[in-house]
């Protein structure tokens, strides 16, 4: 990709899959030919078992600042206002959302700018999220008469209920350290320890077993929604499985034995 492309892909040997939003002009907004290559993306790197693990993140001083309002403006010109167009765009954006939520490898968002709106709906869907420490996150639309409905569903799935009110209701901008009290990034660095920093526990991850990695991810996701008794029942079916797997053969096996595993990744 050359770097006029809008969203970037860089390949490591690690099995880690960067990849980079890159529409600085819009300040990365999440335009309909951004959700569309970032759902293709995401997608397809689910299904490549080269990809072990994905960084989410990107340039400019905006990691993403929600949705393109210039082209959901121009939306309005339409005769029913926009409400086909605005229909479109919020169910392909909650597509992609969901897609990151389902992709069987973990994503983690790398965050240097600002991340507003959507684009804090984003760092809250990321299954991990690691911030600079001049990063700032906010769900401003109740400034500008749009509540932000969408971001509160993956906002209110990270932090507790008054954390997800305040910031919904008052649109402030939240700094990394706080962000990170709240639960809404799991690390903070300086801003030239970023990548590092956030390489190195996707390196981490990605020395894993990928399928058990990814039999957990599903597991957690799913059993979050479940009642507490459905809950133990699923997981331990899960549990079950996961022990018939080779991997957890080896993995166990080479912890009695005191090696490390040779993951086969079945």
């Amino acid at each position: 990709m050359s770097d006029t492309d809008i969203l970037l892909s860089e390949r490591h040997d690690t099995g880690v899959l960067r990849l980079t939003l890159n529409d600085g002009r819009r300040r990365n907004a999440l335009s309909e030919e951004m959700l569309s290559r970032l759902g293709t993306a995401i997608a397809e790197a689910g299904q490549d078992p080269a990809v072990r693990v994905i960084v989410l993140a990107a340039h400019g001083p905006a990691f993403c600042a929600g949705h393109d309002l210039k082209e959901l403006t121009a939306a309005r010109q339409a005769a029913d206002r926009g409400r086909e167009d605005f229909t479109r765009m919020m169910q392909s954006c909650a597509g992609v959302m969901q897609g990151i939520v389902a992709c069987p490898k973990p994503v983690i968002a790398e965050v240097a700018g600002i991340a507003t709106a959507a684009g804090c709906q984003l760092v809250a869907t990321c299954d991990l999220a690691v911030a600079s420490e001049e990063a700032r996150f906010s769900t401003p639309g109740v400034n500008i008469g749009l509540f932000c409905s969408t971001p509160m569903v993956a906002l209110s799935r990270n932090v507790t209920n008054k954390h997800a009110m305040e910031m919904l209701l008052t649109g402030d901008m939240i700094p990394a350290a706080r962000a990170a009290e709240m639960g809404l990034v799991n690390r903070v660095a300086a801003p030239e320890a970023l990548t590092e920093t956030t390489m190195a526990l996707a390196e981490q991850i990605a020395s894993k077993s990928i399928l058990t990695v990814s039999t957990g991810k599903r597991a957690y996701y799913a059993q979050r929604e479940m009642p507490l008794a459905e809950a133990y029942d699923y997981a331990a079916q899960v549990m079950v499985e996961n022990m018939l797997a080779r991997d957890a053969e080896e993995g166990i096996g080479a912890f009695i034995e005191k090696r490390a595993p040779q993951w086969e990744d079945h």
